[in-house]
């Protein structure tokens, strides 16, 4: 687990350091400007011109800093000077002389350097303090900046216009190619369009100890590659029944293909039952295209007509399950409502609403009393639109906030699927993805995320574990399809298949 920070958060993180464990600012700051340092030597000669571009707080000193650094060491740098010296930080100001004795270029302004190249820019104009929009003199230095087309950008700690929190472009941003950050990851760099606007991003260790983040309690993280390990292991003396019995209410007439891809990957994440409760007309497709499934099927008109019947038959599929599946590929039919109040009624294990199951409660909103610890719902943000009400331009520009208010509103776990999905858990945290690109932005990679989940309750993990594991285990299923095969012709199937290979090279471990 890596955590990640809004910029209060970084702030009282910084505060806590300097003032509760007494390692000084300057100190710090050090450190940051060095890992600066070291990134841009990577990418130019030392015959190369390079702009630092300082606005007058911390963060334009962590550039002055790392200007000095590379003037020393024999670079050609030059510091642009954007803000007032008047308002400048005690920092900015100690670090503005020691550049001034130590005989770093520095000019105030850009007016006079339109005609000049730009091998490298570092932009430390702005940091994690900017919540408004950009105006006036930065908004006229940024706009130059950019139309002078640095030939590559490093931004320091978060690309200059970018909001801290949210990712949103706050009036202009300047795009790096890499971002170099400070202790812990900022959520303006891991959410869209802040996200795109930070190249790759680097997290540099400057000295901030264990206790300055346990201080201030963060509840925002991201997985990364060591969280396999949560992944249940296989004891040997086991058998099918030791890894969950997975029920999948799911399919519709000619509307089978989403349940066949969540049944594949709940079997490939390693759940050892899946039983399809489907409706007759699927019954040979997916038979003939899943063997390992069980099918148990119900028919149309006793869903409608013969309702005492059905419940009985529902009730006995939730009964015998650990987990449950309600919604994919299930329409919306008349008998759907029943449905899907029914499982939710008679269901005490974990279930994972998607699909038409969320549809059925956005069209019945009183099937939200249902709601229990043990629900996760998987809405795309059209989905999340019908739920909530709110429109999809909205919840694009508060994805956190969106999927926080909902789960937290009914205590549920929200996994709220964007370019980058946020999971709301259901304990309060707050998990925001790094995996996965475009590639899977196709039909059927949400059914395939569903049955993964599945997979990892069925083993007997938690639910705000699973949720979390789940999430990133898709996305990254995703990123090593892309290195095999490029982005375009990925099919939801192959990402239940690069499960399988995760999980194996997990089990070497």
């Amino acid at each position: 687990m890596r955590y990640l920070v809004t910029g209060e958060q970084m702030k009282r993180v910084d505060r806590y350091t300097i003032e509760q464990i007494g390692i000084p600012s300057m100190v710090l700051m050090e450190r940051a400007a060095l890992a600066v340092f070291r990134e841009a030597e990577k990418y130019v000669s030392q015959t190369d011109p390079i702009w630092v571009l300082c606005g007058s707080g911390n963060n334009g000193a962590d550039g002055i800093a790392a200007a000095r650094m590379l003037h020393i060491s024999g670079y050609r740098v030059l510091v642009i000077l954007a803000g007032s010296k008047e308002k400048g930080s005690r920092e900015y100001l100690t670090q503005l002389s020691i550049a001034d004795k130590t005989g770093v270029s520095m000019v105030e302004g850009i007016k006079d350097l339109t005609s000049v190249r730009c091998s490298l820019l570092i932009d430390a104009l702005f940091g994690v303090g900017l919540d408004r929009e950009i105006a006036g003199s930065h908004l006229e230095v940024m706009k130059t900046v950019i139309s002078h087309k640095p030939e590559f950008t490093i931004a320091v700690d978060l690309p200059s216009g970018i909001h801290s929190d949210s990712g949103q472009i706050m009036g202009i941003s300047i795009p790096s190619d890499v971002t170099v950050t400070f202790g812990y990851e900022k959520l303006g760099t891991m959410l869209y369009p802040g996200k795109e606007y930070s190249g790759r991003v680097l997290v540099a260790d400057i000295g901030f100890p264990p206790e300055s983040i346990d201080h201030v309690k963060s509840g925002y993280f991201t997985c990364h590659q060591e969280d396999t390990a949560l992944i249940p292991r296989r004891p040997a003396y086991s058998n099918k029944g030791s890894f969950g019995k997975v029920l999948l209410v799911a399919g519709s007439k000619n509307m089978s293909g989403a349940a066949f891809l969540s049944a594949l990957a709940a079997y490939r994440t390693g759940a050892g039952l899946v039983r399809i409760f489907t409706v007759e007309e699927n019954r040979e497709i997916l038979q003939t295209g899943l063997a390992e499934a069980v099918i148990a099927v119900y028919h149309r008109d006793d869903a409608r007509k013969n309702t005492e019947r059905f419940q009985q038959l529902l009730l006995e599929q939730c009964q015998w399950a650990s987990v449950i599946v309600l919604g994919p590929g299930l329409g919306q039919e008349d008998y759907v409502r029943n449905l899907v109040e029914s499982v939710m009624v008679n269901a005490y294990v974990p279930v994972i609403v998607d699909a038409d199951g969320l549809n059925t409660i956005a069209s019945y909103p009183g099937l939200t009393s249902y709601y229990t610890e043990n629900i996760i719902i998987t809405p795309h943000l059209g989905e999340m639109a019908r739920l909530t009400g709110s429109n999809v331009k909205l919840m694009k520009e508060h994805l956190i906030q969106t999927a926080r208010e909902y789960a937290d509103r009914y205590g549920i776990t929200c996994i709220l699927k964007d370019a980058v999905t946020i999971a709301a858990l259901n304990d309060q945290r707050t998990y925001v993805n790094s995996s996965g690109n475009s590639s899977m932005a196709k039909a059927g990679a949400g059914d395939v995320l569903t049955g993964i989940l599945a997979g990892l309750l069925a083993m007997g993990m938690e639910v705000p574990d699973a949720a979390a594991l789940g999430v990133w285990l898709h996305g990254l299923a995703g990123d090593m399809r892309k290195k095999k095969y490029g982005e375009y012709s990925l099919l939801a199937r192959e990402l239940a298949d690069e499960i399988g290979i995760i999980l194996q090279e997990q089990t070497r471990k």
